[in-house]
């Protein structure tokens, strides 16, 4: 006999529909509709109808989703799957370096196997922590990721819950961690039912509908959101959730709900005896979010620090419109100061908001690694208007200078796909719905953003269109084309040096001291003995440091140095041992 059960409190009459026949529920606590039936196991084809209406609708706890995210559910069995990480004692995030990659364009083929014949190549490069975007079923054959409607299933598109569990097992069995990236500010356009089933949603955000994390009946809607998150980290032995867009979670109650998440992960660590990592995306710049809970917080892991990403992009290529425009008025002076303080925005006025934002973060008590710290990712390249890579505006020299600056720093530093070795191809936004009417709003929506970020009237690749997903498969010829093979080199040996030397893994942000010089566009990072010397100018220029140079670690051009002086080519930089 097998159990069904369905969260429906609203409604007076449930059956669950298993092979044709329709049995019915029994009402239960807390708004839950359960019955037992004698099925055939794993791959029984099930659905719920709702009151007298006869439409069969997907279970919005689906496992397993073959035939697409409008088509019935089927039983999935997580015990039949064969792991073989017994031994996998797991990756904490401090020290670690993270790679994001979505599954559907690291490589030709887009699914879980076929990502399975490059992950030596990370191990290669030094990486700890593999990131993958939302692999959760989305309607649709193509999809970054974020419109997803079945989040308890893994979508078909990219080879279904067996391959995603052969994709984590042979990342454990390389030394690899995995972090998935999980939504839960919003649900995607189609194919969506959960709003037939109980009250999940109250209000809207710029994405869509809102979930109901603190009005009546926001108990069931909670534990949908939790039980979720704890489903990938113990049934697909996932490592580390990345929270998409949490400030997009709204919640009055005096538990937050990533509060309660974070307890209810630690509990699980314990439990499975390996570090879980939770790890959000805000643009809030609060340090309540990574403060631990013992010290008034919610006691998260860490945070994607956007401040830093800003102040680099505009250092390197002079963009100033939009949420740009402060970081490059800020100019190196700027980006000093969030290489010590994670954010720029500290309670201070912020022109794109047109108000004062962030808080500044106590350096004493919260660590650098709590931050994660990139040059590039999937929303700052496929959020521009053509997705295109810092490789189409800036040298070789300028992103080998970008990557020195964020894989020396005292935060988390992370990758995206492809950029250890400049790759050329870029990442656009792509997705792909039947309903015409919705396509168009898509593409206008895209329209729109881009006037609210100063892009003004831009033209971008249709979002639909086929091509659009395919010209954003990463290339796997460049990396032994020149200038490609040159650059991926220096990322092996930056992740090399800082695994190497504790100073650049040292996650205190009050030990960290830079010296910029806004005109002839230098920045020095001093770390321990060590110092990072960067010269982003056009010119050679001779840098006298504060103590004597001893050797030379590592340098992206030819650099000499004598005593305490250190002469660098333009666009350039060294890693240097004082004395």
């Amino acid at each position: 006999m097998a159990e069904y059960a369905v969260w429906a409190p609203l409604h007076d009459r449930v059956r669950v529909l298993v092979d044709g026949t329709a049995y019915p529920l029994t009402r239960a606590a807390g708004g839950w509709w359960r019955t037992e039936v004698d099925d055939e196991g794993s791959g029984t084809a099930y659905a719920y109808l709702l009151g007298e209406d006869e439409t069969p609708l997907p279970d919005p706890r689906s496992l397993w989703q073959p035939n697409g995210v409008h088509a019935a559910s089927r039983r999935y069995d997580h015990d039949a799957f064969w792991w073989t990480d017994q031994a996998w004692t797991g990756r904490q995030l401090p020290g670690s370096v993270l790679y994001e990659l979505h599954i559907g364009t690291f490589t030709q083929e887009g699914t879980f196997d076929a990502a399975i014949e490059k992950l030596d190549h990370l191990v290669a490069l030094g990486v700890d922590l593999v990131e993958v975007l939302p692999v959760n079923a989305f309607d649709g054959p193509r999809n970054w990721g974020y419109d997803g409607v079945g989040w308890y299933a893994v979508t078909e598109n990219y080879g279904g819950p067996d391959e995603f569990k052969r994709f984590v097992d042979a990342a454990h069995a390389r030394g690899l961690g995995v972090v998935l990236d999980v939504v839960y500010n919003h649900i995607g356009p189609s194919g969506a039912y959960l709003d037939r089933f109980g009250p999940y949603f109250a209000g809207r955000n710029i994405w869509g509908p809102s979930l109901n994390l603190d009005g009546p009946w926001s108990e069931g809607v909670r534990r949908f959101v939790i039980d979720n998150a704890l489903m990938w980290l113990r049934d697909f032995h996932v490592d580390g959730l990345r929270l998409d867009a949490v400030h997009a979670l709204p919640d009055s109650r005096a538990t937050h709900l990533l509060e309660q998440l974070a307890v209810e992960v630690e509990a699980l660590s314990a439990h499975v005896g390996r570090p879980l990592s939770l790890i959000a995306e805000s643009d809030l710049n609060d340090p309540r979010l990574i403060t631990t809970r013992e010290g008034g917080g919610y006691g998260l892991h860490a945070q994607w620090a956007d401040d830093i990403h800003h102040s680099l992009h505009a250092a390197l290529t002079g963009e100033s419109q939009g949420y740009y425009a402060d970081f490059a008025a800020a100019g190196l002076t700027g980006l000093g100061h969030v290489l010590c303080r994670a954010f720029l925005h500290e309670g201070t006025w912020s022109s794109f908001r047109r108000r004062n934002h962030g808080a500044p973060v106590d350096t004493r008590r919260i660590p650098g690694h709590r931050f994660l710290a990139y040059l590039q990712n999937h929303d700052q390249i496929g959020n521009r208007a053509a997705g295109d890579r810092l490789t189409q505006t800036v040298s070789p020299g300028l992103l080998a200078c970008g990557a020195a600056l964020v894989l020396t720093a005292p935060f988390t530093p992370m990758l995206f796909m492809g950029e250890e070795w400049g790759a050329r191809t870029p990442w656009q936004f792509f997705s792909s719905f039947e309903d015409e009417a919705l396509r168009a709003t898509v593409a206008e929506g895209r329209i729109a953003e881009f006037a609210e970020h100063g892009w003004g009237e831009v033209e971008i690749p249709d979002p639909s269109a086929e091509s659009t997903f395919l010209d954003s498969k990463l290339d796997w010829d460049e990396p032994a084309q020149e200038p490609h093979a040159t650059l991926l080199e220096l990322h092996r040996e930056l992740i090399a040096l800082r695994k190497a030397w504790p100073e650049l893994s040292d996650p205190w942000l009050e030990e960290v001291e830079v010296e910029v010089d806004e005109q002839a566009r230098t920045v020095v990072v001093h770390r321990g003995s060590l110092r990072v010397v960067v010269n982003l100018g056009g010119d050679e220029v001779t840098f006298t440091l504060d103590r004597t140079v001893a050797r030379i670690l590592l340098a992206s051009e030819p650099a000499a140095a004598e005593e305490s002086a250190l002469i660098l080519p333009p666009e350039a930089f060294a890693i240097a041992v004082v004395v």
